[in-house]
């Protein structure tokens, strides 16, 4: 299972550029990898787990924006077409448990 999170957030004033930062952070330092700008995706071994994370990403939401999240399958997610340009090489695409670089 992939949880994807989609966001739009203000960054006119301050506080909003401080919202937005915190919210970002919060994603890559719970494991999020960035698919492309304000598209994060994370994997998750199971429903149950998925669920969780969906939870903790609402607990940690902006008070102000748009933020949303898609919970797909490894299946769904394998089948995203690339119209223009192409995957980053950089980033592990694996379900494996353990990888060693």
């Amino acid at each position: 299972m992939r949880v994807l999170v989609m966001f739009d957030l203000p960054v006119d004033t301050p506080k909003d550029r401080k919202n937005y930062r915190l919210f970002r952070m919060y994603l890559v330092k719970s494991g999020f990898i960035m698919m492309q700008e304000s598209i994060y995706c994370k994997l998750a071994l199971n429903t149950m787990v998925a669920n969780s994370i969906a939870e903790a990403v609402r607990k940690h939401k902006p008070p102000v924006g748009l933020v949303q999240m898609m919970i797909i399958t490894e299946r769904q997610f394998s089948k995203i077409e690339f119209i223009v340009g192409q995957s980053k090489s950089d980033v592990i695409n694996s379900t494996d448990r353990y990888i060693e670089l």
